[in-house]
């Protein structure tokens, strides 16, 4: 019995400590989780208003740019990925490869050649343990992304959408990322980036039912797409970013609340276990107490006689 009350102790011990470390790590997911909140709402705004710039040029150009105009038959598509370089989020990172698996197999059904460019080293260590190529990846700031990531990420997209299929180039860009939706809901999601569908972006500015001025371009209504697009295409992929960085926090939030909860009521069950393991061994003790005295009174009496 002994033996088995000191096995409860240093269980007890153990998930004491575990239960101390996530804790820990919920109250830092907590206080992460807000600020990307904060930032999520302050580049809303930006991107709205260059989303309406967009809108307003593209509506307004004459001529067909290459990056407002879809190709008749597809042949390549570009998938960007945003996970996470860190794990203990519960289902966040399979949630957000599994919606990306899904878009990849649909659009190889539909004849593209899909080509992926991932962030995060969850994402990567998925498609790298399957031996498949990535075309380019990306790790180091999913926690804390800023603008300067999703500038470097966005440039290679563009040039890739940019270049001709043949040269090995792709004809439209889509991205798979984690919405933020509430502290206790974040839905993986996917959306086409390029080329852009005017009648979907407007409604993402809220100007479906609105009549647009007409502008004139100087130099060209193309030369102000070609400014512009850019800077719509990494707004874009930084509010995603801001967007998966919230959602990560709040799902490591939740599963470390989890685990924090687990380990409490395992502690309660092996405190009762350990419990009943000392009452045993005190009742074991006081009986052979109790037989040893039987015992030698038994002898007692048998030398008196």
């Amino acid at each position: 019995m002994g033996a088995q009350l000191r096995v409860y102790k240093r269980r007890i011990k153990s998930v004491t400590a575990t239960k101390k470390i996530t804790k820990a790590m919920e109250m830092i997911a907590a206080s992460r989780v807000v600020k990307a909140q904060r930032k999520v709402q302050s580049s809303t705004p930006y991107a709205i208003e260059l989303t309406r710039a967009v809108t307003a040029v593209a509506t307004g150009a004459n001529d067909k740019h290459p990056l407002t105009t879809e190709v008749e038959n597809p042949t390549r598509a570009a998938v960007l990925l945003l996970s996470s370089d860190r794990g203990l989020a519960g289902a966040f990172n399979s949630n957000a490869i599994k919606a990306a698996e899904a878009l990849t197999r649909k659009l190889e059904s539909e004849g593209r050649e899909v080509d992926i460019y991932v962030v995060g080293r969850r994402g990567i260590s998925h498609y790298n343990f399957r031996e498949r190529k990535l075309a380019d990846s990306w790790t180091g700031f999913t926690d804390q992304p800023e603008y300067a990531d999703a500038k470097k990420i966005a440039a290679p997209l563009i040039e890739a959408i940019e270049k001709d299929t043949a040269e090995g180039g792709v004809d439209e860009l889509h991205i798979v990322y984690t919405e933020f939706i509430s502290m206790m809901t974040q839905t993986a999601v996917e959306a086409r980036l390029l080329p852009l569908s005017l009648d979907e972006v407007a409604k993402e500015a809220g100007e479906q039912d609105t009549l647009r001025p007409l502008y004139d371009f100087e130099p060209s209504a193309e030369d102000v797409l070609d400014a512009l697009l850019p800077r719509y295409v990494e707004s874009r992929i930084y509010n995603a970013l801001l967007q998966s960085a919230a959602s990560k926090h709040a799902a490591t939030r939740r599963a470390m609340k989890s685990a924090t909860d687990n380990a409490g009521d395992l502690i309660n069950n092996l405190s009762r276990l350990a419990n009943a393991a000392r009452q045993a061994e005190i009742t074991q003790e006081i009986s052979e107490i109790v037989g040893g005295t039987a015992a030698l009174a038994d002898a007692t009496a048998g030398s008196d006689k």
